[in-house]
């Protein structure tokens, strides 16, 4: 029994040690923690529980056979983050730079399978150098078992992705699979081939930081939803981000009490809204006086900038919040902000997540660029995600709401549940202006007629009045109201119940 004991002793201790001291220290070096280091400071204190600590590599070619570390360079388990259930592994770049053989990816499918038994979220430290090579085709294998685990819990788990180190080649496909993913900047990258093929097969010279570094996607790419500045932060963050999340599908998101009270005034709202229509303002400060606590995760915040998207909460209740943003392209829809906003009323009805929505909206970005881009295809791609969504939909227009981008963004023609405008609202066709000079196109180059016609197209539509009329707004209320009428509404909608037609799944603009 003490020799038993012994040798169980010594085999944690290799397995904590994972490819050494030295390697360990390296790891330091470069500004990064360890595997189990993470994990210590991402989960709550003496709650994680680390399985198949001991599986080893079958592999026993080029001299593979010499080189045995117990836990195969990931950690895998389950514990509590702020005391809620979530699974985790954590991929160890001091063992085999933290490349996938089989047994490492079978543990991975081990801990994904119980997850989703159970209705827990999942999360993914990824820190690997990529396919074991040496192990062939089994680690080829071995991440297409990942993938099909992704894809068989999207949309019943919530998968967060975080990127601590490098993600290159396959491996990335099991990050893009989630529905979120992070990345901690100088330290972690992504791409599909790296800096040394681009030279070889294109001939652009490229860093491994401007190929697929965290500024390249979550600026350029929109592949990364934020980046941090470090583990720590990153790892802190997180902790944050996962409290705004339910367990599973069948969970509404958790309730956090809050001291802010729900008819809260917000007098300074009154004057958010210049007097000229074409003037910015930030809708910014909009979100943050209606959320609780201005306590608002926002999403790919550097990336389509024209949109805002994000997590806050409303009487302690988690939100999705999407809304145009004045200050970037005018608000314009474009196909950049089409994507970015679809994919999270996407996440938000799988998860139960009412969404909120804010519109000051123009129409969708002109020019060939976006035309041949495929705008039609993209733009479409936000309207069926409102379309197809049965969470509950509160939406307040603040000012524009022009063209088909006021029917995507949320209106009641897409069974948006509770529609608001201000007073400011503009719901029309298009702007005064472009509406006249097609209406009255006989008149162009006569000024003062233009002006007047104009000012009587601008009284007569460019107001919430004619579509209060028609039922499509349900109250024209005061901005400072705006976070009492929103709550009343939510409360409202909590029981809220809507099918939609019995199908094996939809067949989204993709």
């Amino acid at each position: 029994m003490h020799d038993i004991i012994r040798q169980l002793e010594e085999k944690r201790e290799q397995a904590r040690l994972g490819g050494g001291q030295r390697r360990i220290d390296t790891q330091h070096s470069k500004g990064k923690l360890t595997a189990r280091e993470r994990i210590q400071m991402l989960f709550d204190p003496d709650s994680f529980e680390e399985w198949d600590m001991f599986v080893e590599q079958n592999c026993t070619d080029f001299g593979m056979a010499d080189q045995v570390i117990p836990g195969d360079g990931v950690v895998t388990g389950f514990g509590t983050i702020n005391g809620r259930l979530i699974f985790v592994f954590s991929q160890d770049f001091t063992v085999f730079g933290g490349s996938l053989s089989a047994s490492h990816a079978k543990k991975i499918c081990k801990i994904m399978d119980q997850a989703i038994k159970v209705g827990a979220p999942v999360i993914g430290l990824n820190d690997s150098g990529g396919a074991r090579i040496q192990e062939g085709v089994d680690s080829l294998a071995g991440y297409a078992e990942v993938f099909q685990r992704n894809a068989m819990a999207s949309g019943a788990i919530p998968q967060i992705s975080m990127i601590m180190g490098p993600c290159a080649g396959g491996a990335v496909y099991s990050p893009a699979l989630t529905d979120f993913i992070f990345m901690v900047e100088d330290t972690s990258y992504m791409f599909v081939t790296g800096p040394d093929v681009v030279k070889t097969v294109t001939h652009e010279e490229v860093t491994a930081e401007d190929l697929g570094g965290a500024t390249t996607h979550t600026t350029k790419s929109g592949v990364a939803d934020k980046a941090f500045p470090n583990d720590v932060e990153a790892l802190m963050y997180l902790r944050r981000f996962v409290d705004f999340l339910p367990s599973s599908a069948k969970e509404n998101p958790p309730v956090r009490p809050t001291p802010d009270v729900a008819n809260r005034v917000e007098m300074s709202l009154d004057t958010l809204v210049p007097d000229n229509p074409n003037k910015p303002y930030d809708m910014m400060e909009l979100i943050l006086k209606m959320v609780d606590e201005e306590d608002f995760f926002e999403l790919q915040p550097n990336y389509a900038g024209n949109i805002i998207i994000g997590f806050g909460r409303m009487e302690g209740s988690t939100v999705g919040i999407v809304a145009n943003q004045p200050m970037v392209l005018a608000g314009c829809l474009d196909i950049n902000s089409s994507i970015k906003a679809a994919r999270f009323v996407r996440f938000c009805d799988c998860f139960n997540i009412p969404v909120v929505t804010f519109v000051d909206v123009p129409g969708f970005m002109p020019g060939t660029s976006q035309e041949y881009g495929g705008i039609i295809k993209h733009g479409a791609k936000l309207l069926y995600a409102y379309a197809e969504a049965t969470v509950p939909k509160v939406t307040v227009i603040t000012r524009k709401a022009y063209g088909g981008a006021y029917d995507v963004m949320s209106s009641k023609h897409l069974r948006g549940d509770v529609n608001f405008a201000w007073p400011t609202a503009e719901i029309a066709v298009m702007g005064p202006k472009g509406a006249v000079e097609i209406i009255f196109r006989g008149d162009i180059g006569d000024e003062k007629k233009i002006e007047a016609r104009t000012e009587e197209y601008r009284q007569r539509f460019a107001n919430p009045f004619v579509a209060g009329k028609r039922g499509f707004i349900d109250d024209v209320i005061m901005p400072h109201n705006t976070r009492k009428r929103i709550c009343r509404s939510l409360r409202m909608l909590a029981n809220k119940e809507i099918e939609n037609p019995w199908k094996k799944h939809g067949n989204m603009p993709l």
